[in-house]
């Protein structure tokens, strides 16, 4: 009896010594682990404060985690346009993204709030909504599509540009075929002006304008200098309409699998890039005119308050979307 006690007692030591054995060649495989590689996606050319924002993050990704979390950055649609890259992200296909909230509506329709004409006064009061309650209300209504939402970045204002004529007034713009993204919002607005909005994606837009398949497009002033779609624009109009918030998302299938501290650092890291990458939209804007302007474009600057005069129907229908309330919320925000 006592010989098989003794046998019970050495095998349960033994079952033991190869349990502790096991957890520590764990810790030691984690300690000394290869660095996680992510993959960052953005639909823009690597001169563009996307890009730069991007690297930013990039940096600080790797301070950080101390190294143990990378990011390939991956410019200009490689890895897709902006709506494929976020079915990617929800798919668990696509780690990161960098993209403009208009393509976002498409699968959170509240997200296209932000894209009603004249919404923002300036920079300051979309930064104010954006970093406050409401854009942090807003971005815990992504976890659920299987997206984290890391910062709000930004796009800038959005620009008309035409091959036809200057635009100074509303009844410049009556019968031109301008691109836009595929934003009912966007549509709406630029057809309130006589335009024919014409859905594309981004990627065929040059092509597009070089052929005379489209007349013009709308994008902010970084987009079409970066681009350089002032080389077939050479008409271009500072509109600014529609104010193109941006986000740095997350795939959610893939951040849950990272660890707590590497959770943190991301989205340290995101929001801290958002600052960068907004000062260089900023501070190039009035030079990146400037500089069209030398190139031989024909740069107005129109009264914005006759466009905004003739969005009364856009905001009559989607205030019966998204409601007076919420509107008036961000109209009104204080800061």
């Amino acid at each position: 009896m006592m010989k098989k006690v003794l046998a019970i007692v050495l095998c349960l030591a033994m079952m033991f010594s190869l349990v502790a054995c096991g957890g520590s060649s764990k810790q030691e495989a984690a300690s000394s682990s290869e660095p996680i590689t992510l993959k960052l996606s953005h639909s823009l050319a690597p001169t563009h404060p996307y890009h730069l924002g991007s690297e930013r993050f990039a940096e600080l990704v790797n301070e950080y985690t101390n190294g143990q979390v990378k990011i390939d950055i991956f410019p200009s649609s490689q890895l897709g346009d902006e709506r494929a890259n976020i079915e990617d992200l929800q798919m668990g296909t696509l780690d990161i993204a960098v993209t403009s909230t208009g393509p976002l509506g498409n699968f959170c329709s509240n997200f296209l709030a932000f894209d009603l004409p004249y919404l923002f006064e300036g920079y300051e009061h979309a930064h104010a909504v954006l970093d406050g309650e409401i854009g942090q209300a807003m971005i815990a209504e992504l976890e659920p599509i299987g997206i984290i939402g890391g910062a709000f970045w930004e796009n800038g204002f959005r620009n008309m540009t035409n091959s036809k004529n200057a635009i100074e007034t509303p009844a410049d713009c009556a019968g031109l075929k301008i691109r836009t993204m595929e934003n009912q919002v966007h549509m709406d607005a630029y057809g309130e002006l006589g335009i024919d909005p014409t859905p594309m994606a981004f990627s065929e837009v040059f092509t597009a304008l070089q052929q005379g398949v489209i007349d013009g497009q709308e994008n902010p002033t970084a987009v079409i200098y970066s681009n350089k779609l002032y080389e077939v624009q050479p008409y271009i109009a500072a509109t600014q309409l529609v104010y193109s918030p941006t986000m740095l998302l997350f795939s959610k299938s893939v951040f849950d699998s990272l660890s707590a501290d590497q959770q943190e650092a991301l989205l340290k890291a995101a929001k801290e890039s958002a600052a960068y990458e907004r000062e260089c939209i900023e501070s190039q804007e009035a030079d990146q005119l400037a500089e069209m302007e030398k190139y031989g474009c024909t740069v107005t600057y129109p009264d914005v308050s006759l466009f905004s005069a003739e969005m009364d129907a856009v905001y009559e229908k989607y205030t019966e979307q998204f409601g007076a309330e919420f509107i008036d919320s961000i109209r009104n925000y204080e800061y």
